[in-house]
């Protein structure tokens, strides 16, 4: 049967592939059709036995097809798209929803459906397509029912071409208003022209509707929605695509394989949980986005901006399905070509991420479980005194009184805010934590956050009255972030609470917003938020694990609409707030996040634990927050949950210093893991191991500019620098940051030795400045206890400074240049720089900028831009220069000699104590 919309009637009629069947049977007899029916009833009996049959023999050669006119079942079962996703598929099941049953072969991957869509199951056809200032809209209608509850009966396509590398589409109900997230919430670009030029192409077919999107250059399709069933149903929007390969990236937050293989099939959910890092289970925030390698060694990018909760499941045909469960289709697909091209197009979309202060590149520490002020002092001063680089302090939520936001325990915390007045004394910084959850236990007028959050009517609601949940502090209401008056009344709460504590940032925890109960201390409503008819893979069984009722009422909408934007909502104003009250660069943490998020904050890794496979996994959360356009981010160095060891902290914290968020932090109930806890020997091995961080700070500064310029990624996965090599398309044992400096931890227990692949150019040894190699190979490199390896690439001059205990201490130091020769004996480079800590400086030119370039015996830095107001201050004090492959007899600066040491068999060059104008230009030469 079909159906369609007679002005405000639905009527169902007969389908037209059908009508000459229905026909023949009108013209029966009684007698024929008895005799028909009888004849019908024992082939379904027999089919049915036969059913079962097949059922417990799972034998391919037994499959049975459901009878249905017209079905197409001869689908490949690598080919089939899942018709019964929920689970709990059977024949009958199956043949309801107008689908093909067929047991798969032993030999064939266990995730093969049984119930798939037939090849020939029937979508939307289009119906009329005209043309606009963008591109083009089309409307179209489904005739026949899907399986899913309230179809969407007319859709309205609306494909905008807005620039030469972006395609911008939409699929939504022309005739009822759906939730689509705000601009407020996410600020996406607004077009009014279409680009003059495109690099794609894009093919509609209309009955059934399809649409691809085809590379111009190679003809390469990069999306194809042909592939499975088309379903817009009020509760599900399932649409599918082919992949033009099995190289995939992206998808958070998941801890996963950092290259997700399209070879087997594979359940992404996309949901925001209060979930400590589990492999595949549905993390912190949400993040559909991804990134594929075509097999011409170019790329592509497609992110849907939806926050409802999604199913993203991958198959090897190869092809994609998204289940989501409210909004509309909101998609971009991003042509690169390359992988960094790609992010940039991405950070086009969803915003550029926030420069940090300069600060925040130090080494942070923390703990749950400090007992006092006074313990974080000894800690702090335990570190200083063994001579470990720090420069921030953190307190978890034992500062607070009885766990109360915006409260101190005078007993065990009174002293803080002197505490913090000595941290600021010694040229460090502190960060304190915040929950969302405002406790409703407090006698009345006695705490102000609930009280001015009830006159605010501010506080998310169900059925009226203000929800109630549990945390920390017992039960507890929780901020809508969104409403209009909710930057006013957290304004003022933490406006008076900088007033007593003066805390130089913020850390937003539980803001998915985690919930100790299910939905709220009361229960949810029977109500189809509560209860859709399709159930993403989510850890806990329900959307309203572990937070509140989807069917709570926000500003926007219901929280089954707003669940995944609620983190990026509350550090969305916390910015706009700190920045307001501080007059700075603002540094928030948040736990939760969403597609543009860093442009407001950064981001940690959550709740890991203390084991090696959580070490090696670190290294893949932080390459794809990098992608995500949250490059400020770090694990919990050494592990949160369950006792570290040493050798574990050992290594974690030498890798950790390479982390772009570096901070050690762990949980209550483990041992003590500051770095001053262990033996000489790891105090020794962190201090050198942070003091190449400090070192290298100017150029890792000078990568979170070209981030928050360009959209560049600071922390860089090797196939990004080297797409043409496949051998780097698996790499996440290794990184880089930038395109100049490769890291190779150690990540496996035990282990003096660990194998790098190093890709085709030079490399130099950081500490020796020995060529390592020339050539792309995989190498055993040593790694003693004491040791992190880093090698430097050939062309990219990288800047440095004098390191010291804090950074308010190594600005005031000499720079320095390294110069790795590339094969042509040139090289390259850039150093960015400001006060450090003054919002906007990349826009408004108080900054300075000097370029590197050296060629021929020469290198050059030239000033671009010298809007920094302390340039003059700014001194030069020592060159190495790498691969120098002959020895120079002298070497001038400006035409004035210097002194230099050259080491032939390393063809190292070393001038130090020169003390030159860096704000100046300077020439070097060397005959």
């Amino acid at each position: 049967m079909s159906e369609f919309n007679n002005m405000d009637k639905k009527v169902l009629i007969p389908d037209p592939r059908y009508e000459h069947g229905w026909n023949l049977w009108k013209k029966l007899s009684r007698r024929q059709l008895i005799g028909r029916a009888c004849a019908i009833t024992a082939a379904v009996t027999l089919a049915c036995l036969l059913v079962v049959f097949c059922v417990q023999l799972r034998s391919l050669s037994c499959g049975v097809i459901l009878p249905d006119v017209g079905m197409q079942c001869n689908v490949a079962d690598l080919n089939r798209f899942d018709c019964y996703p929920e689970g709990g598929a059977s024949p009958d099941k199956c043949g309801e929803r107008g689908c093909c049953w067929k047991p798969a072969g032993d030999a064939v991957d266990v995730d093969v459906p049984y119930c798939f869509y037939p090849s020939d199951y029937p979508g939307y056809d289009v119906v009329h397509t005209t043309k606009t200032d963008l591109g083009f809209n089309c409307n179209m209608t489904r005739t026949i029912s899907s399986h899913y509850p309230k179809d969407i009966v007319t859709l309205q396509l609306s494909v905008m071409y807005e620039t030469e590398n972006r395609l911008h589409f939409k699929i939504f109900d022309p005739n009822n208003s759906r939730f689509e997230i705000p601009q407020e919430l996410v600020k996406t670009p607004t077009v009014s022209k279409m680009s003059d030029t495109q690099n794609y192409r894009v093919e509609l077919s209309e009955k059934p509707f399809s649409m691809k999107v085809i590379r111009k250059s190679n003809n390469e399709v990069l999306f194809d929605t042909g592939a499975g069933a088309f379903i817009f149903a009020d509760q599900l929007i399932q649409l599918s695509t082919f992949l033009p390969s099995t190289l995939l990236y992206g998808l958070g937050e998941h801890m996963a394989s950092f290259l997700h293989r399209v070879d087997h099939w594979q359940s992404f959910t996309m949901w925001a949980a209060d979930q400590p890092p589990f492999p595949n289970a549905n993390l912190y925030g949400s993040h559909p986005f991804y990134m594929i390698m075509e097999n011409s060694s170019m790329a592509h990018g497609v992110f849907l901006l939806n926050s409802n909760a999604m199913d993203i499941i991958l198959q090897p045909t190869p092809a994609l399905t998204w289940h989501i469960l409210g909004g509309i289709v909101d998609m971009y697909v991003l042509l690169g070509p390359t992988p960094a091209d790609v992010i940039r197009q991405y950070m086009d979309v969803i915003g550029l991420p926030i420069l940090p202060p300069y600060w925040a590149l130090g080494f942070h520490l923390c703990r749950f479980g400090y007992k006092s002020a006074n313990e974080t002092r000894t800690i702090n001063d335990k570190m200083r005194d063994a001579g470990i680089p720090q420069d921030v302090q953190w307190n978890d939520i034992d500062y607070m009184d009885k766990h109360l936001d915006f409260t101190l325990d005078n007993n065990k915390y009174g002293n803080l805010p002197d505490v913090v007045d000595y941290f600021h004394s010694k040229g460090q910084h502190y960060v304190l934590i915040l929950d969302p959850g405002i406790s409703n236990q407090q006698s009345p007028g006695s705490y102000p956050p609930y009280d001015a959050g009830l006159e605010a009517d501010i506080f998310v609601k169900l059925n009226g009255a203000v929800l109630v949940g549990e945390v920390w502090p017992g039960k507890v209401a929780f901020p809508d972030f969104t409403h209009p008056s909710a930057q006013a009344y957290w304004k003022k709460l933490v406006n008076d609470f900088h007033d007593v504590i003066a805390f130089d940032g913020l850390w937003l925890d539980m803001n998915e917003p985690s919930n100790f109960v299910d939905g709220s201390t009361n229960g949810c409503p029977a109500d189809p938020y509560e209860s859709p008819p399709y159930l993403p893979s989510l850890d806990g069984g329900s959307l309203q694990h572990k937070t509140v009722c989807m069917s709570a009422d926000q500003y926007y909408s219901a929280h089954y609409d707003l669940h995944n934007l609620y983190g990026h909502s509350e550090l969305l104003i916390t910015n706009k707030i700190l920045l307001e009250l501080t007059q700075k660069r603002p540094f928030i943490v948040g736990r939760s996040t969403f597609p543009s998020t860093g442009h407001y904050a950064h981001h940690w890794l959550g709740d890991n634990f203390s084991t090696w496979q959580y070490i090696a996994s670190s290294i893949i959360g932080v390459l794809n927050f990098n992608m995500f356009g949250i490059p400020m981010v770090g694990a919990d160095i050494c592990g949160f949950n369950s006792n570290t060891t040493e050798d574990l902290c050992q290594r974690w914290q030498q890798l950790g210093a390479f982390y772009p968020f570096s901070r050690n932090h762990n949980s209550d109930d483990t041992i003590e893991q500051a770095p001053v806890v262990f033996s000489e020997a790891m105090i020794n091995s962190t201090k050198k191991a942070l003091n190449v961080r400090y070192t290298l700070l100017p150029y890792l500064y000078s990568l979170f500019y070209q981030a928050v310029t360009m959209g560049d990624t600071v922390a860089r996965p090797l196939f990004f620098e080297f797409p043409d090599d496949p051998q780097t398309f698996d790499v996440a044992r290794q990184f880089l940051w930038g395109d100049g400096l490769l890291i190779t931890p150690v990540l496996d227990q035990g282990h003096t030795t660990v194998d790098g692949y190093f890709p085709n150019a030079l490399w130099y040894d950081y500490y020796t400045g020995i060529l390592l190699t020339d050539h792309a190979s995989m190498i055993t490199l040593d790694a003693p206890m004491d040791h992190i390896n880093l090698h430097l690439r050939g062309g990219r001059i990288i800047p440095v400074q004098t390191p010291a205990m804090t950074t308010t201490l190594s600005r005031q130091l000499d720079f320095g240049l390294v110069v790795p020769l590339n094969s042509s004996q040139g090289a390259f480079g850039f150093l960015y720089w400001d006060d450090g800590e003054s919002n906007n400086t990349t826009t408004t030119g108080l900054y300075t900028m000097l370029r590197f370039t050296c060629a021929d015996n020469r290198l050059l830095s030239h000033v671009v831009n010298s809007g920094y107001s302390g340039t003059d201050t700014m001194r030069l004090g020592y060159l190495t220069i790498l691969g120098l492959d002959h020895g120079p007899t002298s070497l001038n600066v400006n035409s004035n000699p210097l002194k230099f040491d050259y080491d032939s068999n390393a063809k190292v060059l070393r001038a130090v104590n020169m003390s030159l104008p860096f704000g100046t230009d300077l020439l070097f030469e060397w005959n």
